[in-house]
């Protein structure tokens, strides 16, 4: 009787051990979104709902944000080890903040092309940028459109413009009721608010920013520098984990789109897959994106870019390139190889 308790007792240890071995094995990473459990959040949640992270030994927490501003702080902060926001964003904090001890890194472009565009109804007689001057222009103060709009300005020789704020929910809202004569807002975001808003999307404009001069990035995924330096194994394994994901996300969005309800039960799933093809045609699978490869950089446009945010947002320094972008966790080219030739 003894003896088969100690074996029991000894079998029991050892699968103790082991399995708290495994666990050691597991890095968990927090990961902050720029924004709520949308269509585009897929390209997050589909990696980890097919246990792509866990496969890669990592236990990543995917958690909605409240705009890219956000995201950069709290990355900065060390509360999150990873997170997704505007490339604009997180040149301005590194501007304004130069003696930050933590300043996050972008290590990975996802979004291409800045989203941002302007949106006025067809019926206020605005067609092109021209007629943007003198008329009423409505966003939060930190979207980024607006933030970014002076550059779109001098791109286009727009004459003075008026800007209204009012909170993200109210912004589609007060351009169909006419407070406000057009909008700035990321094009799978607005445009779909306005068409659920009782508008058609043939009576509106959308003049998108890369359209019209603007070659800004968009969205990256950042990384603080604690995580880069302590755990470089742990990022790596997770750009080609979600490398992965996104490459079933472009080819299956309305199979994707389940890994959103997953975690927000009441979205609208027709619209949110509209908002995340809409996302891939326009930033995702753009020309430009297909050029420079998915996941990569043009050194050029990234050093203008840079340049035109430091002069639109008026930063305390210049935006020094080197120290925002990080493309050394990158995976294989063969990996990143995922964007699909476009339809004739």
């Amino acid at each position: 009787m003894n003896k088969r308790f100690l074996l029991k007792a000894t079998a029991a240890l050892t699968a103790a051990v082991a399995f708290g071995t495994v666990q050691a094995q597991t890095t968990p990473l927090k990961f902050q979104l720029d924004w709520r459990f949308e269509g585009p959040a897929a390209f997050f949640l589909v990696p980890a709902a097919k246990g792509y992270f866990k496969d890669a030994k990592l236990d990543v927490t995917v958690d909605s944000g409240n705009g890219s501003g956000g995201a950069v702080t709290r990355v900065a902060s060390g509360t999150y080890d990873l997170g997704f926001a505007d490339l604009a964003a997180l040149m301005e904090f590194h501007a304004n903040n130069p003696d930050a001890p933590n300043k996050p890194v972008a290590i990975m472009m996802v979004y291409n092309n800045t989203p941002a565009s302007v949106m006025a109804l067809k019926k206020s007689g605005i067609k092109t940028p021209a007629d943007l001057a003198g008329k009423k222009l409505g966003a939060p103060v930190f979207d980024a459109g607006r933030r970014a709009f002076p550059i779109f300005q001098k791109a286009n020789d727009i004459a003075n413009v008026t800007w209204t704020a009012m909170d993200p929910p109210l912004r589609e809202t007060m351009l169909v009721r006419g407070d406000v004569d057009a909008i700035t807002g990321f094009t799978f975001t607005s445009l779909l608010n306005i068409e659920a808003r009782g508008v058609k999307a043939e009576d509106v404009v959308v003049m998108q920013y890369p359209d019209f001069g603007v070659k800004l990035y968009g969205n990256a995924i950042i990384a603080s520098p604690k995580i880069l330096k302590e755990n470089p194994a742990a990022v790596k394994a997770f750009l080609s984990a979600f490398t992965k994901g996104a490459k079933d996300v472009i080819a299956n969005p309305a199979s994707a789109i389940e890994s959103v309800k997953a975690r927000d039960g009441i979205i609208n799933v027709p619209l949110e897959t509209r908002r995340l093809q809409l996302a891939i045609d326009t930033v995702i699978n753009s020309p430009s994106a297909r050029a420079e490869g998915f996941g990569q950089i043009n050194g050029p446009r990234l050093t203008l870019m840079s340049s035109q945010v430091s002069d639109a947002f008026n930063t305390k320094t210049r935006v020094k390139v080197d120290d925002i972008w990080n493309g050394s966790f990158l995976p294989t080219a063969k990996e990143l190889d995922i964007l699909p030739k476009p339809k004739k």
